[in-house]
């Protein structure tokens, strides 16, 4: 008999070695879950309308939907100033484009400890999406520096079928030791110049160590927030990290459409 609050079982790829290792888990419905939140588990399911008429227009979405999102993780978080320089689409054109805008199907968690400082000297080399992120909050590079605490909030949104073939699940930071934590590098991303760490994770002791879930049907009218990033959790030990994967839905039937989703990154400033 499945549990209330179980969506399916899937398969997740995690690193084993050189290569993933497939591995079944339990996907639990989000929805039925009402004690999940982004500062205890790394992500939570919220009401979020946009003002966004055309998601095909990049110029529309930096225009609106990063102050809208900048707003939001600011009033999410508390923190005094939330920049958002960019937005990635995962959809079938944009996987045409460059593998790395694929759903990505594989366990990890986006950030390492040593983040905050790349992203810092990132935001030196003043790239136009950088500076306009810093304008538009009206600090410099040199305050964002002096930060007391740089904590990463994403946030997912889906922009196609409500039912679709690879919906993003996310797994519960608490349920994540950091022994399962493994510190791959990243030389670039889509072809960009940026390079970076990222955790990939290693499979769980047991079939439910780590806690799935998704959340299904989600509208163009909500999101995930999750947390990938917090200069004040590295600094304690505790788990900042939010493995997540996008995973084939099969009860969406062979026919699912194809995921049309974009990602926003706001970097969180407390002073």
């Amino acid at each position: 008999m499945q549990m209330e609050t179980e969506y399916c079982s899937a398969t997740m790829n995690y690193l084993g070695g050189l290569q993933t290792v497939p591995v079944e888990v339990s996907i639990k419905n989000g929805r039925l879950a009402h004690h999940l939140s982004w500062q205890s588990n790394g992500f939570e399911l919220i009401n979020s309308k946009s003002a966004v008429q055309n998601w095909s227009n990049d110029a529309e979405i930096a225009r609106v939907y990063y102050d809208e999102m900048s707003m939001l993780a600011r009033a999410m978080t508390g923190c005094d100033h939330a920049l958002v320089a960019g937005h990635i689409h995962r959809n079938p054109e944009q996987a045409d484009l460059h593998e790395d805008y694929a759903p990505i199907q594989f366990v990890h968690s986006d950030f390492t400890d040593n983040y905050g400082d790349l992203l810092i000297q990132r935001y030196r080399q003043n790239s136009s999406e950088a500076a306009s992120a810093l304008s538009s909050s009206g600090i410099t590079v040199d305050d964002m520096a002096r930060a007391k605490r740089l904590l990463i909030l994403q946030f997912w949104r889906n922009l196609g079928p409500e039912q679709m073939d690879y919906p993003l699940a996310f797994c519960d930071a608490q349920s994540v030791p950091r022994a399962d934590m493994h510190s791959i590098h990243v030389p670039n991303y889509a072809g960009g110049d940026f390079a970076f760490d990222t955790f990939a994770v290693t499979p769980p002791p047991s079939q439910d160590a780590h806690e799935w879930y998704v959340f299904p049907a989600m509208t163009r009218d909500e999101a995930v927030a999750f947390r990938t990033f917090d200069s004040k959790m590295v600094a304690t030990g505790a788990p900042y990290w939010t493995p997540h994967s996008a995973f084939l839905d099969e009860t969406a039937g062979v026919n699912a459409p194809a995921r049309r989703s974009i990602e926003v990154r706001a970097t969180c400033l407390f002073f």
